[in-house]
């Protein structure tokens, strides 16, 4: 039972440390000259940024973030004061990051100062992740769909011929020209007005056009062939 004394009294001691640490009320932290780290590619499949390091009287805080588009995946500390409570509070701190998705998270109480300088590490990597999806459109998004020019039917009547040339970017109408048509002045008025229309309708299903009833029919119906031979 004796031999058991010395081990107790040293671990009180042991512990006397953490019991004696109070973190300062009111202290600011300042961030480095240091630049926030440009993203970039990892080998898990993920975009690496490193926050602004920020220097705090208990140590550096550096936060380094990985993201899968602007999705946080990953929080790790590059630097961290060398204290128990700041130890303690690194895990909560990230578990909270990854719920919240933003740098929107509480202080872990007994380690405000770490816990400050860690979110304005964290909000300098998530701005420099968004300007750098901003300034990089994915190559999805880049990519032009590809483009298809497709004849109409040619519709005879007692006007003359119509025909529609409808030019498609993927499923979108991007453009209509008309390959005949009669040559007649309420016909020459109609037709601006009937491509405009098919632009925003993006379909054969808009209005005629009053006082070229014949020559709008005739449109709208070549116009439905190509929308049906480029479907096809």
């Amino acid at each position: 039972m004796k031999r058991a004394i010395p081990v107790v009294v040293l671990s009180i001691a042991g512990l006397v440390p953490v019991w004696r640490y109070e973190p300062s009320i009111g202290t600011t932290t300042t961030s480095t000259a240091e630049p926030v780290t440009a993203p970039s590619a990892s080998a898990s499949s993920g975009t690496v940024v490193k926050g602004t390091t920020i220097q705090t009287e208990k140590g550096p805080v550096q936060v380094q973030v990985t993201f899968d588009g602007d999705r946080i995946t990953a929080v790790k500390l590059l630097q961290q004061p060398d204290h128990p409570q700041t130890a303690a509070a690194v895990p909560v701190l990230v578990s909270e990051t990854l719920k919240a998705q933003s740098a929107d998270v509480d202080t872990v109480s007994g380690a405000t100062i770490t816990s400050e300088a860690y979110k304005k590490s964290l909000q300098a990597a998530i701005d420099a992740n968004d300007e750098a999806a901003s300034a990089s459109p994915s190559a999805t998004a880049s990519a032009s769909p590809a483009q298809q020019t497709v004849a109409g039917t040619a519709i005879n009547t007692s006007k003359g011929t119509v025909q529609v040339q409808a030019t498609f970017e993927g499923d979108k109408i991007s453009a209509v020209s008309m390959l005949q048509q009669p040559n007649h002045p309420q016909t020459a008025a109609a037709v601006p007005v009937l491509v405009s229309e098919t632009l925003k309708a993006q379909s054969a299903k808009i209005d005629t056009v009053s006082g070229a009833t014949i020559t709008s029919d005739a449109y709208v119906q070549s116009l439905q062939a190509a929308i049906d031979a480029k479907a096809a």
